[in-house]
């Protein structure tokens, strides 16, 4: 990343309007989250997906999803469960034909119990590796054909590395990583992992998303940048040795603070 980056934002269907203008300014980069819950995907969301249409007139950024997770994880050992999170996966891939969208966030499946197990033969990594295997491949295989990434987010994960190997498992381009930061700061304020930078570092080029978010390394906040501890300049700097070109995506608790977080971001130089 030679350039200043241009920064982006997660939204949902009720928040493109607020904020239209700014996205339309910029080629800048979306996720919609308005996907998420079970509850929409087995309903019809299609007049919901034609509103979203409709305010992404004019867009020129990229465009992806943050895919389904309440209730199960990618790993999950029971059949009947995975599949479910197979059904899930399959209609997120049918919102991005239906939006254009080429990118899916999911959750990882390492937790902060799994951290000190993962080699002890109890639910180890290659049961993980092979479960997660079993309730991505199906939706893979169809996101291969469709040019669509799924991105695997930190949620509790301490050992960075853990998901690189997990994403580099099913050799396809269509597998990536992601960071939140506020995830990975938690990570480091309560478990003792690096800090945010390292997780840059460790992703390197395979990463594509990167959630933006401040925290204080206590919880997982969403703040504004600039309101938490997050050391941004060392993150930003660590963005720039790599050129994997990742959509640098604010996720706010507050929507209103995607504008908070611009004035910091262009006040200290680090983002557009």
């Amino acid at each position: 990343m030679s350039e200043l980056p241009i920064i982006g934002a997660a939204l949902l269907v009720e928040e493109m309007p607020v904020h239209r203008d700014w996205y339309l300014s910029k080629p800048r980069d979306l996720e919609i989250q308005s996907f998420i819950d079970a509850d929409v995907l087995r309903g019809d969301w299609k007049p919901m997906a034609e509103e979203i249409k409709k305010q992404l007139d004019g867009h020129q950024g990229r465009l992806g999803i943050h895919g389904p997770f309440w209730g199960f994880t990618i790993d999950t050992p029971d059949p009947d469960v995975r599949t479910v999170v197979q059904k899930r996966l399959d209609q997120a891939l049918d919102v991005c034909e239906f939006l254009g969208a080429d990118q899916v966030v999911i959750h990882s499946p390492f937790t902060t119990w799994s951290y000190n197990h993962l080699d002890d033969g109890f639910k180890g990594r290659e049961e993980m590796t092979e479960n997660t295997h079993l309730a991505l491949t199906p939706a893979l295989r169809r996101a291969e054909n469709m040019g669509v990434t799924f991105v695997i987010e930190n949620i509790e994960d301490i050992n960075p590395f853990e998901r690189l190997k997990l994403a580099d498992s099913f050799n396809s381009s269509s597998v990536a990583v992601s960071i939140d930061t506020g995830h990975a700061h938690y990570a480091h304020g309560n478990t003792g992992a690096a800090p945010v930078d390292h997780f840059v570092h460790a992703a390197a080029n395979r990463l594509q998303h990167v959630h933006l978010q401040d925290a204080d390394g206590y919880a997982d906040r969403h703040w504004a940048t600039g309101d938490g501890t997050v050391n941004w300049k060392a993150v930003f700097a660590a963005l720039k040795q790599y050129d994997s070109n990742p959509r640098l995506i604010l996720e706010m608790r507050d929507h209103n603070d995607i504008k908070k977080s611009m004035k910091y971001l262009e006040a200290t130089g680090l983002g557009q």
